[in-house]
């Protein structure tokens, strides 16, 4: 399947590999079909691209990679809504907000997406810590590989 993207132009992707919003993303419930796109040279950052609308893609990191305390629980009803069965079949994303330069990005850490990789469901949840913001600077990413 051939789709439109963001940031790589026209890309042939495998269908099999389309993660479904069930209820969307918040502010695009109508976008329910992404795919995540590696970043060729960095595998620390991918885009989560959506599939019917080549304008609407984030660059999205492991957490962990910068912040290795980083951590929650995930409630039973997240647990039955994305049919996880063990850890092997989550993947846990932050959403950066993209500065120049990027080194004054920022990661989302208030609402992680959660993967699914068996079953390709995921959501977009928000913890209630206050622990946590929408604008951790990933500057903590060089801090915390020392």
């Amino acid at each position: 399947m051939k789709i439109q993207t963001n940031y790589f132009g026209e890309l042939a992707i495998d269908e099999s590999k389309i993660i479904s919003f069930v209820n969307g993303l918040p502010g695009f419930p109508d976008e329910k079909e992404f795919v995540l796109i590696d970043l060729e040279g960095n595998p620390a950052f991918q885009v989560l691209q959506a599939v019917h609308n080549e304008n609407l893609a984030f660059v999205v990191t492991d957490p962990f990679l910068i912040y290795k305390d980083y951590q929650f629980d995930l409630s039973d009803s997240i647990v039955e809504q994305l049919d996880i069965q063990s850890n092997e079949d989550i993947l846990i994303r932050s959403t950066l907000t993209v500065h120049k330069p990027f080194d004054q990005s920022t990661t989302n850490l208030k609402a992680p997406l959660i993967f699914n990789q068996k079953t390709k469901k995921a959501k977009q949840i928000v913890l209630d810590d206050d622990q946590y913001t929408t604008k951790h600077p990933i500057q903590a990413q060089q801090q915390g590989g020392e």
